[in-house]
């Protein structure tokens, strides 16, 4: 069969490849437009196997929650470029990724890359790499967490996709309460703490803090009872950087995270506490080897 411009032209749109590229697997398949598609995926992912090593330290971070406020998902998907990073077709594979978690059950991310994608004809991981071939760079999905709520769940995403934070606040979702989550989310955002409260705070964690401040007192000279109120003048300290509820209010210096949350719970008339959260900074702890 003669391969027409049409042919080429439709191969493209559907398979997002080059044009010499759908010309040549046409030719291959004797204008097979089937055959076609399944050859440019064959030679697209022995390429997207060469890409797989690169590193890929930009990328974006999205959420889905459902339409009861109830369940939510977040994830983290990584690529070489921020141009990429800004390009319609990751932007769009992105939000389907995301969405498909927050329909599935994995609960890790080996088992959500093994799992059928939404055509049924492939796996998570296929899909994936499907993608780098098409867009041309290494795509990483490297992770994910489903976070259900008893009362609601609010997201905030920052600086187009580089910062993600879902939280899960304990009452039922309204506008007002919209806001203070909103607040609550930007506070993470821009604090990075790492629990919600002290008593949130690993046990072992705290008696290896003390033993290296006192430690730190000791060698400053001072004598054990002076280095124990050290200690736990630079406990709160740190307590006041890593919890949250012990956090400056970013957008009121007079109020703790926790006294903004007891104001706006007397204003609301509902009782607001934070359940859980999850921060995403895109590329964070990922050692860029370009």
């Amino acid at each position: 069969m003669a391969v027409t411009a049409k042919m080429i032209k439709d191969l493209r749109e559907k398979t997002g490849a080059g044009m010499s590229d759908c010309k040549n697997v046409l030719v291959e398949a004797n204008g097979d437009f089937e055959r076609a598609q399944e050859l440019l995926r064959e030679k697209g992912l022995a390429k997207a196997e060469q890409k797989s090593g690169r590193s890929a330290s930009e990328g974006l971070a999205c959420i889905k929650i459902a339409e009861n406020k109830k369940s939510g998902a977040i994830v983290e998907i990584n690529c070489e470029t921020d141009f990429v990073a800004k390009n319609e077709k990751f932007v769009n594979y992105v939000n389907d990724v995301t969405e498909h978690a927050l329909n599935s059950e994995a609960s890790s991310l080996e088992d959500f890359l093994s799992m059928k994608w939404k055509n049924g004809n492939s796996s998570v991981k296929d899909e994936l790499m499907q993608q780098i071939a098409v867009i041309g760079e290494n795509l990483v999905i490297r992770r994910f967490k489903k976070i259900k709520s008893d009362g609601c769940l609010i997201s905030y995403i920052h600086g187009g996709g580089k910062i993600g934070v879902l939280l899960s606040l304990s009452c039922e979702y309204d506008e007002k309460i919209n806001e203070v989550g909103k607040n609550v989310c930007m506070q993470i955002a821009a604090m990075s703490p790492k629990f919600i409260s002290r008593d949130a705070v690993d046990k072992n964690f705290i008696e290896k803090e003390k033993s290296i401040l006192m430690q730190q007192a000791l060698n400053e000279g001072k004598n054990k009872e002076i280095a124990e109120k050290m200690v736990n003048g630079r406990l709160n300290k740190e307590f006041k950087e890593i919890c949250l509820l012990d956090q400056v209010y970013v957008k009121d210096n007079d109020l703790s995270i926790e006294k903004y949350l007891n104001k706006m719970s007397n204003e609301l008339g509902k009782d607001i506490k934070v359940l859980d959260f999850v921060r995403f900074s895109v590329g964070e702890e990922i050692e860029d080897k370009k």
